[in-house]
């Protein structure tokens, strides 16, 4: 990962355009190609960015400064740096991914073992399926034979939609597992994640641990 902060300013050509005007900014390169330029005021969700697969080309002579990011649909961002404040490469390597609570491993093992509670005729392929950029927690068969993945929170909210997001965009570049789509499992399901599960043709599966559990419902029920 490359880390590079600069007074600089940026400029995005594609569907839309968009200008930011010059400040201090943090830059990040990642080996995956993907390049995020990030304010100070925005928790984790930068200014602009490239989702890989990108290049970016560093600017000689007269161009000196200026870095071209295009991506596979020919969408530019350029930035031009005015003053570079602090530039660092960093070898972080494989990512062993998130670690999950305790319920949320349970869960995992005991979907796993039931896997036709996600429907009829599942079929499981394993667990802990690794990408390049973590595991997925369950990768599996429909009844058409058709491959899924299935992301499982305990709680169930947008970072873990965006997470099976890109899992799915791995996946489907795998010619012996494409078309792959995705399943985003847990207790609770947000309202805003279902709706942007749904946006992006994610399956949702809300969880009940006590029946994954072989466990009865004590509460009275009325026959």
């Amino acid at each position: 990962m490359r880390l590079v902060i600069a007074r600089c300013s940026v400029d995005y050509a594609g569907r839309l355009t968009a200008h930011l005007p010059s400040a201090p900014r943090l830059i990040l390169v990642k080996a995956d190609g993907s390049v995020s330029i990030h304010a100070d005021d925005r928790a984790y969700k930068p200014l602009n960015w490239m989702s890989p697969p990108c290049t970016l080309k560093e600017g000689t002579g007269e161009e000196e400064g200026v870095w071209t990011v295009v991506n596979k649909a020919g969408e530019k961002l350029i930035i031009t740096m005015e003053e570079v404040l602090h530039d660092s490469s960093h070898e972080l390597g494989v990512d062993p991914g998130l670690i999950k609570d305790g319920v949320e491993a349970h869960l995992q093992e005991l979907l796993a073992d039931r896997i036709d509670t996600l429907g009829e005729g599942y079929t499981l392929i394993r667990r802990e399926y690794m990408t390049a950029i973590g595991p997925v927690d369950i990768l599996c068969r429909d009844a058409e034979g058709r491959t899924v993945a299935v992301e499982i929170k305990r709680r169930g909210e947008i970072d873990g939609v965006e997470q099976l997001t890109r899992y799915l965009e791995l996946l489907n570049r795998d010619p012996h597992l494409a078309p792959v789509r995705g399943i985003f499992a847990a207790q609770e399901i947000k309202p805003q994640a279902r709706v942007l599960a749904t946006d992006r043709g994610i399956g949702c599966q809300v969880l009940d641990y006590n029946a994954l559990r072989g466990i009865e419902d004590d509460k009275l029920r009325l026959f």
